[in-house]
């Protein structure tokens, strides 16, 4: 296959050399999550995607499970305190995700029925919602044609079609036109082929000891072809945990979110040794809106 450019117009390219085998692939190895399944609706697959940003499929199933059992509906959601979103988010990790999607969830509530928009210019005027999540929804929920651009999808994507190993860090243009480029042109073939690349990257071709022998694609793969050259551009960031302030914001919320009173600054004060990062850490959670502080030195899920 011959490396694409992403320069290139659509007009320019064959994609179909890449749709066809994915799409055939994923109709036979889809695995079966239950935000694909059509009773999950819109307001499943958006919960969904704000759960599975940075998160395995694995952690995120039995939070997503009891989420949807408690709040079916967005209107369930946005008549809950904030905290109790980040209460139920639990350990899945970046918990303003949560207050996030409580936020959407009034915005769904207040400005569009309580039903989630199938417009796109609508799920991104939502707050919390960004390029990625509005296309995703409204590519996996309503069967839309938007480039739906993941990281596994950038990673399939700069592989198969570039030739290089990895992608840039932050998704550039050039990748959006690629994307734009690759996308089928009916609608619900562009949805099926979002889903379709994205499981392919998840399962497949994946970050670290893909499995080409598998892989749909491989024969027409420019990455493969050229003799997998190894990665040349930035280093890839890492997602260090132990020691870090994410780790202490953890642990302080874990407190909070187990409590059912204001808790007093001294149970706080024994989830970290030291005491400089432990106060950098709380006060980021009171910034970010993740916890409320009182009068009397007490802390408390925020409640509005």
């Amino acid at each position: 296959m011959t490396v694409i450019d992403a320069s290139q117009t659509p007009d320019a390219l064959d994609p179909r050399a890449l749709h066809v085998p994915v799409i055939a692939w994923f109709d036979q190895h889809a695995r079966d999550l239950p935000w694909r399944r059509p009773e999950a609706g819109a307001w499943g697959v958006m919960v969904s995607e704000f759960m599975l940003q940075q998160t395995p499929v694995s952690r995120v199933l039995p939070v997503y499970e009891q989420w949807l059992a408690r709040w079916p509906r967005p209107a369930d959601l946005a008549a809950e305190a904030p905290g109790e979103a980040v209460r139920a988010w639990g350990r899945l990790g970046y918990p303003r995700r949560a207050l996030r999607l409580h936020g959407a969830a009034q915005a769904i509530a207040e400005r569009h029925g309580g039903e989630v928009p199938r417009d796109h210019a609508q799920l991104l005027a939502l707050p919390g919602i960004g390029e990625y999540t509005a296309a995703a929804v409204a590519s996996f929920a309503y069967g839309q044609r938007h480039a739906v651009l993941d990281t596994n999808v950038r990673r399939v994507l700069a592989r198969a079609a570039t030739g290089i190993q990895y992608p840039p860090n932050a998704t550039t243009a050039a990748e959006r036109r690629l994307a734009r480029a690759l996308l089928p042109d009916e609608d619900h073939t562009a949805a099926r082929w979002a889903a379709a690349s994205m499981e392919l990257g998840a399962l497949l071709c994946t970050a670290r000891n893909e499995d080409c022998g598998r892989c749909p694609i491989a024969a027409q793969c420019a990455w493969r072809l050229a003799g997998k050259p190894a990665h040349e551009g930035p280093a890839r960031r890492g997602q260090t945990y132990a020691g870090t302030d994410r780790q202490v914001r953890g642990r302080l919320l874990a407190v909070l979110r187990e409590a059912v009173t204001p808790v007093p600054q001294s149970a706080l004060d024994k989830v970290w040794h030291e005491p400089v990062q432990r106060a950098r850490a709380l006060d980021g959670l009171v910034a970010d809106g993740l916890v409320e502080p009182l009068d009397g030195g007490l802390y408390r899920l925020p409640v509005g």
